[in-house]
């Protein structure tokens, strides 16, 4: 399934074309989106090439790093542009994304094809304590922010860079415990959970030179695609009534984390709960512990002031699915109708952010 992505790749020379031709702002749009995929693939394909030849530790620590590159890539690039609301509404976008999306289709295909579908509880309860923690750390900016905001504006966002620090703290703090593991130890870290992922995907036969050329190409490409897209934002959502904080609660992370969705379904699909459970909550909890913290400090590079401060409906839905995340790794145990019940609660929640005003969304 992950293969056909690479047939996609016609769309970067398209997207190209189009710019260069001044094609109407949503063929832009639409052709560097589904340029962005492929090319995200290709940089996943790369990483586990070098992954391969650096063991098994410091190649999970490297797929666990790139496994949202091409998103930062697309949110720096909105950073670049001005545009914050559509970088915040990515952020909450990639986590109910994960928890709900990519969790849910892999349970509901995973569990029709097999049933009830086992997975290791101890792990999964880890990383649903950690989601929890991350959404709290969210909320602490969002809630005690409107209170500073009247008496200092600075203080909220020196608030926003001492939390995004302490939350790269914490995932640093998350790495290390995974390489102090001992090999025997029953609950996995994401480290190994990383490199047992790498090692059950389709083998590669690329040597270490192709594979670093291959990588710096996708990325560059990915950069160059992801201006053409964020340039067209813009003028897309004027023209066709729809708000920023839409695009960046569903599309951008949609576009930005495609491949490695779809090898979280494969893992299902194989029988490999463990794995697919760990791809999708484990990539939640980089997005918040890990990109968003980063993306508050790189701002400022671009002279702009990105703080950690969502609105209510964001952090009502942040709640809800860190929740979900928790009740999820209880029994240790999935089948199909929990799948179809959290693709449900992604669905309610899409329409919900598509019919919210961009002032209430901003």
């Amino acid at each position: 399934m992950v293969r056909y992505i690479k047939y996609l790749l016609i769309f970067v020379p398209v997207a190209l074309a189009a710019e260069l031709l001044h094609a109407p702002e949503w063929v832009l749009l639409v052709t560097a989106c589904l340029g962005i995929v492929p090319l995200a693939e290709l940089v996943g394909e790369g990483t586990e090439v070098l992954a391969g030849r650096l063991g098994a530790r410091w190649g999970g620590l490297l797929n666990a790093t790139f496994g949202n590159a091409a998103e930062l890539i697309i949110t720096i690039s909105a950073i670049n542009a001005g545009l914050l609301e559509l970088v915040r509404a990515s952020i909450t976008g990639s986590i109910l994304g994960n928890i709900l999306f990519v969790l849910g289709l892999s349970m509901f295909l995973g569990g029709w094809r097999h049933g009830l579908q086992r997975f290791n509880r101890a792990t999964a309860g880890v990383n649903a304590t950690m989601m929890v923690l991350a959404v709290i750390a969210l909320y602490v900016p969002s809630l005690f922010g409107h209170a500073i905001e009247s008496f200092s504006h600075a203080s909220v966002e020196y608030l926003s860079l001492g939390v995004a620090g302490l939350m790269i703290l914490i995932y640093a703090l998350n790495l290390i415990y995974a390489f102090r593991r001992q090999p025997g130890e029953k609950d996995a870290g994401p480290l190994d959970q990383a490199a047992e992922a790498a090692e059950k995907a389709e083998p590669h036969h690329w040597s270490l030179r192709r594979a670093g050329a291959v990588l710096f190409g996708a990325t560059i490409a990915i950069v160059v695609m992801s201006e053409i897209l964020v340039g067209a934002v813009e003028p897309v959502v004027a023209e066709f009534g729809l708000s920023e904080f839409f695009l960046g609660i569903i599309l951008i992370p949609i576009i930005g984390n495609a491949a490695e969705h779809l090898v979280g379904v494969q893992m299902a699909l194989k029988n490999h709960m463990d794995l697919s459970l760990e791809i999708a909550v484990g990539s939640g909890l980089q997005i918040a512990l890990f990109v968003a913290p980063v993306l508050v400090f790189i701002a400022p590079l671009f002279g702009r002031e990105l703080t950690l401060v969502f609105n209510s409906f964001e952090l009502i839905a942040l709640l809800a699915c860190s929740i979900v995340a928790a009740l999820v790794s209880l029994d240790g145990e999935s089948n199909w109708l929990e799948g179809a019940q959290l693709l449900i609660l992604y669905v309610i929640l899409a329409l919900a952010f598509f019919y919210l005003p961009t002032a209430a969304g901003g």
